[in-house]
Parts: C-alpha cells; sequence; structure tokens
C-alpha cells in the first residue's frame, strides 16, 4: 500500500511542486491538497492521510492551530514547512510543540547541495514520518510509557568495558523528535542539578538560539546556546549551534567548550559523535550520556567510546520515539545500560547524579 500524503500550502505553485516531488516515487500517493488550516483540517477527517505536509503562513488557519486541531481530533503525523529565520524557528517550536512530527526548510537550497538530493530527503523523511501514525494514539503512548525500564549491567553484556563512573557531566544527543523530547526531559531537572548539561540537536544554525531561549523559558536549569570558551557550570545546559561543531576541551588545565565551524566534510552540524568523543577525552568514564530519538546513527562511535572509558549509555525506548534510529544504534550495537520511555528520563537522571 502506498504512503497516503495530504499536501497544505495557499501557494497553488508550491502545492503543484510538493505533489509532483512525492509522486515521483510510486511508494506515495497524494490522496488531497488543501489550501488553508480549515480545509487541512476537513480533509484531514474525510481522507485519513498516513502523512501531512504543513505550511505555517496561511489564511483562515494557520498551521499551527490546524496541527493542534488534527492532533486533538485525527492523530496524524505532520510534517512543517518552514523559513530559516529567527521568526521562522520560532513558529517551527510552535508547530512541533502543537504535535508536528519534523520540519524541514522550505527552500529545498538550504538544505541539500542538489534539487534531487532535496527531493529524495523530503520522501525519505515522509516516509519514515508516516510509520508513526500508529503510535500517534494518546491511549498507546500513555500505556507505553508506563511499561517498566529495561535495565542491563555491565557484567550482563559488556565484559570488556570498565567499571562504571560517578558522571561528571550530562551529555544528550537527538534529532528528529528532539525538540519536544528535549524539553520534556530538561524540565524535570531540578534548579540545583549539580552536572553541567551539553546538548547536541541536529538544527539549522538560525533555529538553535530561539531554541535554547524557548527551553531556558520552560526549565528551572540554564540553557544558552553554546559559545566558543564557555565553562561547564552546574545547572546550566549548553546548546551546540547548528552549523558548527562543539567540542570540549582543556586548555591550560581548565574545562571549557570550543565551538567551531563544520568541516566540509562532516555530515552532522553539530554531531553527537564529535561531541561525545571530545567528552571521553576530557571526562574519561565520569558521564552519563543519554540518547533521544532521531534519525540515522550520529551518537553510536561516540557513545561506544564514552563506553570503553566506563561511561553510563542511555537510549530512549521505541515506542516513545518519534524516530527509533539514533537510540536502535545504541541498543543494537550492546551499549545500552538503560532503555526509557521518554516521560521517565528526566527523574531518572535526576536519581542518578
Amino acid at each position: 500500500m502506498p504512503v497516503r500524503v495530504l499536501v497544505v500550502d495557499d501557494s497553488s505553485f508550491f502545492r503543484r511542486q510538493i505533489v509532483k516531488i512525492i509522486e515521483e516515487e510510486a511508494l506515495f500517493k497524494v490522496v488531497g491538497v488543501a489550501a488553508d488550516g480549515k480545509e487541512a483540517v476537513e480533509k484531514t477527517l474525510s481522507l485519513k492521510p498516513d502523512v501531512i505536509t504543513m505550511d505555517i503562513e496561511m489564511p483562515v488557519m494557520n498551521g499551527i492551530a490546524a496541527t493542534r486541531e488534527i492532533m486533538q481530533c485525527c492523530p496524524t503525523p505532520i510534517l512543517m514547512f518552514s523559513s530559516l529565520t529567527y521568526d521562522g524557528a520560532k513558529s517551527t517550536l510552535d508547530a512541533l510543540e502543537a504535535g508536528a512530527v519534523d520540519f524541514l526548510p522550505k527552500r529545498f537550497e538550504d538544505i541539500a547541495n542538489s534539487t534531487q538530493e532535496a527531493k529524495a530527503l523530503l520522501r525519505k523523511r515522509l516516509q519514515l514520518i508516516s510509520r508513526r501514525k500508529k503510535n500517534l494514539d494518546h491511549s498507546n503512548i500513555h500505556s507505553a510509557e508506563k511499561m517498566p525500564i529495561f535495565s542491563r549491567t555491565q557484567g550482563e553484556s559488556q565484559n570488556n568495558f570498565k567499571k562504571k563512573c560517578k558522571p561528571s557531566i550530562l551529555l544528550v544527543g537527538t534529532s528528529t523528535g528532539g525538540p519536544v523530547a528535549l524539553q520534556q526531559v530538561l524540565a524535570q531537572l531540578p534548579a540545583d542539578f549539580p552536572l553541567p548539561i551539553l546538548l547536541v540537536q541536529h538544527m539549522p544554525g538560525t533555529f538553535t538560539p530561539a531554541f535554547a531561549k524557548r527551553l531556558d523559558q520552560f526549565c528551572n536549569i540554564t540553557v544558552t546556546e553554546a559559545i566558543d570558551g564557555d565553562i561547564p557550570k552546574p545547572a546550566h545546559a549548553y546548546l551546540a549551534p547548528g552549523g558548527s561543531q562543539m567540542r570540549v576541551m582543556n586548555r591550560s588545565g581548565l574545562v571549557t567548550l570550543q565551538v567551531a565551524e563544520s568541516a566540509p566534510d562532516e555530515t552532522y552540524k553539530p554531531s553527537v559523535d564529535i561531541t561525545f568523543n571530545s567528552a571521553a577525552n576530557i571526562y574519561g568514564g565520569n558521564v552519563l550520556a543519554v540518547i533521544l530519538t532521531g534519525m540515522g546513527s550520529d551518537g553510536l562511535e561516540g557513545s561506544r567510546a564514552l563506553k570503553e572509558q566506563g561511561a553510563s549509555i542511555w537510549a530512549q525506548d521505541e515506542a516513545t520515539s518519534v524516530i527509533y534510529g539514533m537510540p536502535a544504534a545504541i541498543v543494537d550495537a550492546g551499549l545500552a545500560d538503560e532503555i526509557l520511555a521518554i516521560s521517565t528520563i528526566g527523574a531518572r537522571i535526576t536519581r542518578a547524579v
């Protein structure tokens, strides 16, 4: 069965372009289009699509309001199209909070080196998030988050790794679904949280300032976008800037953060692997690292380096992950000490440190 898509945008030209791109692959079938949020809600109810592409700025009802209403009446995975501006970032974060699963820039040249690459990325995202539909039923999510925590000790599965160490820093890596997941985790941490926190979220550089500000408003701890030379402090989370790499460095005996431009050949900007590997060099095994929802396997090699030093590695479970890619890589490699529902992770971190 093809993936059934509803395309929502007030521009008839953009609608036609998206429909054409989607239907270039037989895997997809566009079952309808809508020119505003109100029509999107109506067509979602009547057509029951597997996935929706949604614009933000539209007449009658905007994409954020439409997303909120769709998630209440007929939960469906939604991919937002956004502009890469500060205001666009704020609106996109609002849409994700309203229930959208993922986002892509509306200007394809902002996300890929070629038109064909951008088209393939759009179709891949739609394919992956469409699988989330079966988990969007609120009762399923509620029951999934009540599932017991899976825990594995070092001795049972990784005899070659060192004994667990007491963490001196918390690391969190994530991608698709991460903005909402990070907010949920960090909001549970107390104002006197005893460790510094490094956050790596795959996100454009124009989005990370707005995202750091939003997290800071919602959390008891302090959250800022990391800047070069920051000295990691307890109860303070440092978000890696989009388009750059964040490393932990030892500068004349003082632990600081280095924020530097990414190399052209680096796939992820920022990269979880790069930050985690640098932390392994400085903190050894005195690290608690958490991998949340996300596409791909970024964080796997960094987690392996940390684990070899004796660090604790946790992964979000499949039932509550938007995309079970990054956490699955950790679990499949036998690196996960604990596999946790997203609603339990913040409280579990607090108890562990």
